[in-house]
């Protein structure tokens, strides 16, 4: 029996009907880990599309560009139209001949777990279908590409308050959403947060997820370490690195929701720079990020020329260190060019703090934290604010307004406003 085939079938389903109940047990938190062996069914989809309104059916998808490759080589993104609404998507495309029973079992979990949640804040898969040798994941394109995208190309200094805290509330709903269904996300970070062209904000990532699920019961803590995980070190939390018999919970998202909060607001990843080693040792003996401005840089620093490089680590000196506050991170009119002679509010301060206790019992859960007065300025919805906010990026499906984007002039467009994006880190 050739391997595609053995695939195949270990990814078949009995009936849709075991589907919808599998679905209703999930609701009440009864249903399994994410990566045990699964009866869900990727085979049945063609005769009925399950997880969207988007048909199982490669010849309904026009592919347009490769926007990008992961998975050891063996998938493939691209940009596509779909024909019978004309919208623009983007599919995985995954050679099943070629994927190791590891790899297999890996997709399978990740499209179990895809298929369980159901949440405006978390990347839908619209459908999931095999074509020849190869598994198609469809997903909505994400026209602003991710949160890490926009920094490296646009806010290398980091973002505006307002707009870091638009971003990070549509991360706690998802986050929320998430651990109350019983799962640990495990690769929180900038490039797993996607923007939409509408300025909604989804959550992926999903291919770490682990369930704190066993056997009907919530598990206090979990000791798995995450697969594949060298690229995302920096954002996990002490207690994940430690790997020791006290393991882990879903309060390990919020320590990378600080992370990724400090990555959002300074331009780079704290630790980025570290050894694994002595990242580890830092975590472990409590030393925290923070937010790079007046209040937490010394004055003599900021007058000096500008440089990242007593910056890398976000690491600094603390609260008090600077002088007068200017508004929510905007950089002072005395600047003389320095990125962070800036001051963000003393709440955005105390969210990153809360985030980033090292005890993992005294962080607050993402439903609390969605509370935090730091979300306060929050006056309008994302549709309204963050296209605002975000200028002058403009959403990549703009660029080719002015002609056809199924035109060779349209599509060239597309693909040139793709190239900055960094999609093998979407994670679709």
């Amino acid at each position: 029996m050739s391997f595609l085939r053995w695939v195949s079938e270990k990814l078949s389903v009995e009936s849709l009907r075991d589907l919808e109940l599998f679905g209703e047990q999930a609701q009440g938190l009864s249903h399994r880990n994410a990566h045990d062996d699964s009866q869900e069914s990727l085979t049945s989809l063609p005769r009925r599309d399950t997880m969207g309104s988007y048909l199982p059916d490669s010849s309904s998808y026009e592919l347009l560009a490769v926007i990008g490759r992961g998975l050891d080589e063996l998938m493939t993104v691209n940009l596509a139209r779909y024909r019978p609404s004309g919208e623009h998507v983007a599919i995985r495309r995954i050679d099943l001949e070629f994927c190791t029973n590891d790899m297999v079992n890996f997709l399978q979990g990740e499209l179990h777990v895809s298929k369980l949640f159901h949440h405006p804040s978390i990347l839908p898969y619209k459908s999931v279908f095999i074509a020849e040798n190869e598994l198609w994941v469809i997903t909505p394109f994400m026209a602003y590409g991710s949160a890490r995208d926009l920094i490296c190309t646009h806010f290398s200094d980091g973002m505006n308050e307002l707009t870091i805290a638009y971003i990070l509330l549509g991360m706690l709903k998802a986050l929320e959403y998430i651990h109350h269904m019983g799962y640990v996300h495990r690769s929180v970070k900038a490039s797993h947060v996607l923007i939409a062209a509408d300025g909604q904000v989804c959550m992926s990532g999903l291919r770490s997820i682990f369930s704190l699920i066993r056997h009907g019961q919530r598990a206090r803590v979990v000791h798995d370490f995450p697969q594949y995980s060298v690229k995302v070190l920096p954002w996990l939390s002490p207690e994940v690195l430690q790997q020791n018999l006290q393991g882990y919970d879903s309060r390990s998202d919020i320590y990378s929701l600080g992370i990724t909060a400090c990555e959002l607001a300074n331009g780079h990843v704290p630790f980025k720079d570290m050894p694994a080693t002595q990242m580890l040792l830092e975590k472990l003996n409590g030393t925290v990020p923070c937010l790079l401005d007046t209040t937490t840089i010394p004055p003599e620093e900021l007058a000096l020329k500008p440089s990242r490089s007593g910056a890398d680590s976000g690491i600094c000196e603390g609260p008090g260190a600077g002088g007068v506050r200017h508004s929510n991170g905007e950089p002072s009119s005395a600047s003389s060019g320095h990125p962070y002679n800036r001051t963000f509010s003393p709440h955005f301060h105390a969210f990153v703090e809360l985030c980033l206790q090292r005890d993992p019992e005294k962080r607050p859960s993402a439903a609390t934290l969605a509370g935090h007065p730091f979300f306060k300025q929050i006056k309008r919805r994302p549709s309204e604010a963050l296209p605002e906010l975000l200028l002058p990026v403009s959403p990549i499906t703009c660029s080719g307004n002015s002609r056809p984007q199924d035109s060779p002039s349209g599509v060239a467009s597309l693909e040139s406003g793709l190239s900055h994006l960094e999609v093998d880190d979407w994670d679709f």
